[in-house]
């Protein structure tokens, strides 16, 4: 849940997100030790999505996929943000952006 958008209301209160993430990693083994684990990478996500407010959906796609590289050894991520609530009076069933982000 977040606190994302730029229609009037939609900064105060909060909306369901989904995302979709790739990360790009050199395995070292067979272990969560030598990659990243899943879990670690849903609470950076939720961490994002929670702790930061953006107008444009775009740049909260930015924001996680930049997170994702900037906190760990990722070379590259990629991050797809969907808003379902947001065109559903349009008739449309989900809006979202994608953005990735490589380490330098």
């Amino acid at each position: 849940m977040g606190r994302h958008g730029a229609n009037p209301g939609e900064q105060a209160r909060e909306q369901e997100f989904v995302v979709d993430v790739t990360v790009w990693v050199e395995v070292d083994g067979d272990s969560l030790a030598a990659t990243l684990d899943y879990r670690w990478i849903v609470e950076v996500v939720r961490a994002t999505i929670e702790k930061t407010s953006f107008v444009l959906l775009e740049s909260l796609a930015q924001a996680v996929a930049r997170s994702l590289v900037e906190q760990s050894p990722a070379g590259r991520a990629t991050a797809v943000v969907h808003k379902p609530a947001a065109a559903r009076s349009l008739a449309v069933t989900d809006v979202a952006a994608e953005a990735s982000a490589a380490a330098e």
